[in-house]
């Protein structure tokens, strides 16, 4: 029965694809298209949780795999990120912030205070500047799917070369604290996220896409705040090379310190 329900399901978001392929080549118009993806990309995780589906298999870009008998939960949610890798795979352009949006380099960063994975509180700002150091804030729409595992993995790969550039990562999204805590320890990150539930600092930083009747979420795009707190550089179309992302992100640090 279950399989039924998978393959019908399956089926559906399929005809949802095939449907606005057209709009593919309104280069003119990608952040509406890239909406619209996302919009059924959630549609059919709504559906998904609507219809208590808890899907035996876990699809990751692509494969399938038996997950452990207990991880039925992890199933759902490797499944739902499946789908959500194969909508962004059809976009041939990514949607970056509208520039007039984004906070502007030399000023101050916009100020913000916000629950971390670590199970300490909240973090703001002036908690990350009181250190020294610079910070990588980094959005991302959402934790477990896979370009955002292939982005934190990178920055985790080379966190060492960050260190040695007086530099700390945090990552930022609209996930609950528990969904980035998991996703911390399972894919071991020796950094922690912020929850920016209701995408107001999202809103704030420019990096907000809002869906009606699905919420605001984060996109993906990469601020460097110096240790004064200002900001120096800003990286919006991050989506089209995320695995090339943080070697990027490390020469634009070393440009900046010299």
């Amino acid at each position: 029965q279950q399989a039924s329900r998978l393959n019908s399901l399956s089926f559906t978001v399929r005809l949802h694809l095939i449907a606005i392929l057209p709009y593919r080549k309104l280069n003119n118009n990608d952040t509406m298209r890239n909406i619209g993806i996302l919009a059924i990309a959630m549609a059919a995780s709504q559906l998904l949780h609507v219809n208590g589906f808890s899907c035996p298999l876990s699809m990751k870009a692509g494969s399938v795999e038996n997950p452990p008998p207990s991880s039925s939960n992890l199933g759902r949610r490797a499944f739902v990120g499946g789908i959500a890798a194969t909508t962004v795979s059809l976009a041939t352009t990514t949607s970056n912030a509208n520039a007039s949006n984004l906070p502007s380099t030399g000023a101050r960063a916009p100020d913000f205070q916000l629950p971390n994975s670590r199970g300490e509180g909240t973090t703001s700002l002036a908690d990350l500047t009181k250190n020294g150091k610079w910070t990588v804030l980094y959005f991302y729409p959402g934790a477990f799917t896979t370009g955002c595992t292939l982005e934190a993995k990178a920055f985790q790969r080379d966190l060492d070369q960050y260190r040695s550039l007086n530099t700390q990562i945090v990552g930022v999204s609209v996930d609950s604290v528990e969904k980035n805590a998991q996703f911390c320890s399972e894919e071991k990150l020796d950094f922690f996220m912020l929850s920016d539930r209701g995408g107001l600092v999202s809103k704030l930083y420019g990096s907000a896409l809002s869906i009606p009747g699905f919420g605001t979420f984060s996109n993906r795009q990469t601020y460097l705040i110096d240790p004064s707190g200002n900001l120096k550089w800003v990286f919006t179309d991050v989506e089209s090379h995320v695995t090339r992302h943080s070697p990027e992100v490390l020469d634009k640090l070393k440009e900046l310190q010299a």
